[in-house]
């Protein structure tokens, strides 16, 4: 189960940065996560329950924003919503598609005292 090494990860990231401001409390973490990032949000939000627990951020939220999957096509340059792990353009029907977005996984912002 990779979700338990992101949320080790993420937890991490947000105790740094609670240290780092001399805070006392993390309320919330709010993450962004990619359509094809291959992470899992359920198990996600399990290991993140387990790996905070007896640290300042226990009973903080974990918020995920989903990223939509889009692409250009390196043919007609179009940009476009991309269906899962389909990399056709919509549009001149070309194989040779970019992705633009879609694999992102990073803490976007900590709430915390």
């Amino acid at each position: 189960m990779h979700e338990m090494a992101i949320a080790e990860g993420i937890v991490d990231v947000a105790l740094d940065t609670l240290k780092a401001n001399e805070g006392t409390i993390i309320h919330a973490i709010q993450v962004q996560i990619g359509a094809l990032s291959g992470v899992e949000p359920e198990a996600l939000h399990f290991c993140f329950d387990a790996v905070t627990r007896g640290t300042p951020a226990e009973r903080a939220t974990l918020e995920i924003e989903t990223i939509p999957m889009k692409g250009r096509c390196l043919e007609c340059h179009q940009i476009f919503s991309m269906e899962q792990y389909r990399h056709v353009c919509p549009h001149c029907e070309s194989f040779a598609v970019e992705e633009l977005q879609g694999r992102e996984l990073r803490v976007a912002s900590i709430d915390m005292d």
